[in-house]
């Protein structure tokens, strides 16, 4: 049986081995016998997707913030490796964190780690306010993953990653003792376990934490205006960060769309745990769904997601797929059903996030 390659194929093999293949190096990967089919074709006209310029990535929420039982984010992992995108972003929360005991928090890194070496391509991280919730746990990301925030271009495209916790945030008070509570009762008693978290998502002073707006110090806004200077030329900039702050805008965050202007780009986010999608001024605005954190409104929003992202000549396509969507080829297993199926918490939906 033959086999076409195309010629980057080839182009490839022959830099590795540095011996020249014979026959047809520069085939085309699509042929067939045109003699058999000298007339009308059993196919569309249309080009192949397969412009070398073109590249796929996928972004993934939060998986804390009230981890589910289930591990849908472990359950993901896989699912990652069955579609094999070029990479992996995050947009922060990856563990409960809120403890300021080191050996605790590098436990919970080791196990998130553990989970992340399976995957066969790169994952970038993003800080959350769980990850790095006080200067004991940004250290202990500091010592793991070097920066908080960082930049690097992919196929003349420029990726920002944006520390939202810089400064960290006061979190709310008993927040470590009411997220291990919460994670037993989603085993003991999921019905409690749903009620405690909404009264949390309702108390005065969680409504007062989410609905402040996030500052940016003057040092991470001189960095990436330094950064935005050395890539002029990009064709898109993508940037990340946890806290979805253009619903409510800091003066600092204002400064930073300024910085902006006139470059085409994208903003990302998470912590809501709710999908939602704002166009400001003809840019795009994307809060991520969660990938096993715990749901917060019922709504469209709330679903656990994977965003596939293809950047073209035009820009980036956009496809979001619930992970209850994605299965192997042995078919789709009920048992995981629990895991892609669960139920928020009965309270609206987030429409007017300014409360957020």
């Amino acid at each position: 049986m033959s086999r076409q390659f195309s010629s980057t194929t080839f182009h490839g093999l022959l830099l590795a081995g540095g011996v020249l293949i014979g026959g047809n190096c520069l085939a085309e990967p699509f042929s067939y016998d045109q003699e058999a089919l000298p007339g009308a074709k059993p196919w569309t006209p249309a080009e192949f997707q397969n412009d070398p310029a073109e590249f796929q990535f996928v972004v993934i929420g939060d998986r804390t913030g009230g981890a589910n039982v289930q591990e849908t984010f472990k359950l993901a992992v896989g699912q990652l490796n069955l579609l094999r995108p070029e990479f992996v972003i995050n947009v922060g929360d990856i563990i409960e964190g809120y403890s300021d005991d080191k050996a605790e928090l590098n436990a919970e890194w080791d196990e998130v780690d553990a989970m992340l070496g399976e995957l066969k391509m790169p994952f970038f991280r993003t800080v959350g306010n769980h990850d790095i919730a006080n200067e004991v746990a940004k250290q202990v990301w500091v010592e793991r993953h070097g920066a908080t925030r960082y930049a690097f271009v992919y196929n003349d495209t420029l990726f920002v990653v944006l520390d939202s916790e810089d400064p960290p945030r006061t979190p709310p008070e008993g927040i470590k003792e009411k997220l291990d509570e919460y994670n037993r009762l989603q085993t003991e008693d999921p019905e409690k376990a749903k009620s405690m978290l909404a009264e949390f998502m309702a108390d005065e002073s969680v409504v007062a934490g989410l609905g402040k707006p996030v500052d940016f110090s003057d040092e991470q806004i001189a960095w990436l205006e330094d950064t935005l200077a050395k890539h002029p030329d990009v064709r898109w900039t993508f940037l990340f960060l946890h806290d979805p702050v253009w619903e409510n805008p800091s003066e600092s965050f204002k400064t930073i769309q300024e910085l902006l202007k006139g470059r085409q780009h994208t903003f990302l986010g998470g912590h809501l745990h709710y999908y939602d999608y704002d166009n400001i001024d003809g840019v795009e605005h994307i809060t991520m769904g969660p990938a096993g954190a715990s749901f917060h409104a019922e709504g469209p929003g709330n679903v656990d997601h994977i965003m596939w992202v293809t950047m073209t000549e035009d820009g980036p396509e956009i496809a979001n797929i619930a992970l209850k969507g994605v299965f192997d080829r042995k078919g789709l297993d009920p048992s995981l059903f629990g895991a892609y199926d669960r139920k928020g918490a009965e309270t609206e939906a987030p429409e007017a996030e300014a409360a957020q």
